[in-house]
């Protein structure tokens, strides 16, 4: 009798997901120099999705990843039809594809987005944001159909921050007109498409004289880049917004 209790013990609990191994994940992250990890010394092991990875890996996931983030990019260059990224992107998700694993797509875009002057087609309005997203979202999902999308709130910028682009305090106020679209884009998709991190913003305003690096521009100093501290603490919150989607 004792034996039949384990048994249906473990019955319960493998129909439970316990014990059973989790699906390996396959993450391409989408994003501008923020995400490519630009101004560290070492991108290619202090970025923020290599972080994302290792969080994750920390939790039992097998994980391979991919950073397309570059510097400088808008929305408009992601675009599918315009853009110069999107092909990328979906070289690295084919590259990568494994049938055993769940691909998902971490998206942080907008930063260039809400500048006042300088990058690819800024500033973008909020709808013209919440549509750029949204047609990137649908030729995903139409390429990689089980895929499954996070969207992350661009983080925060002081509002001195002025380098080739000029950003200011009106770029810093429109990037936040962005966070509406994007869960306005979450709930429209039911379920395909989901919201990922909205704690860094709030993190990086508080704490941007010790998480993001110090650069001189036509405006005097100002605050833009994690540095490697900054690229750490980003790629855990992105992390742990994957692992709330993808069980």
């Amino acid at each position: 009798m004792k034996r039949l209790h384990i048994y249906l013990l473990l019955l319960v609990l493998a129909g439970a997901g316990f014990g059973s191994p989790r699906r390996p994940l396959v993450i391409v992250f989408l994003g501008d120099s923020i995400t490519h990890g630009s101004r560290l010394d070492s991108p290619g092991t202090q970025a923020p999705p290599v972080w994302a990875a290792k969080y994750l890996e920390r939790k039992g996931r097998d994980v391979a990843f991919s950073n397309q983030g570059v510097s400088g990019h808008t929305t408009v260059d992601f675009l599918p039809a315009t853009g110069r990224d999107f092909p990328n992107v979906v070289a690295a998700a084919n590259d990568m594809a494994r049938r055993d694993a769940t691909l998902v797509f971490s998206i942080m875009l907008g930063t260039n987005d809400s500048a006042e002057q300088g990058p690819n087609g800024s500033p973008v309005s909020p709808a013209g944001y919440r549509a750029n997203l949204k047609t990137i979202i649908d030729s995903l999902l139409n390429r990689f159909p089980e895929a499954v999308i996070v969207l992350n709130r661009p983080i925060w910028y002081s509002p001195t921050t002025y380098n080739g682009a000029r950003y200011l305090q009106a770029g810093l106020d429109r990037l936040q007109t962005y966070f509406p679209e994007i869960d306005t884009l979450v709930a429209a998709y039911g379920g395909r498409v989901f919201a990922g991190d909205k704690e860094a913003f709030g993190y990086f305003e508080k704490n941007y004289r010790t998480d993001l690096g110090e650069e001189q521009g036509h405006a005097g100093a100002f605050y833009l880049h994690p540095n490697a501290q900054g690229a750490k603490a980003l790629g855990l919150y992105w992390g742990r917004a994957i692992e709330r989607v993808v069980r």
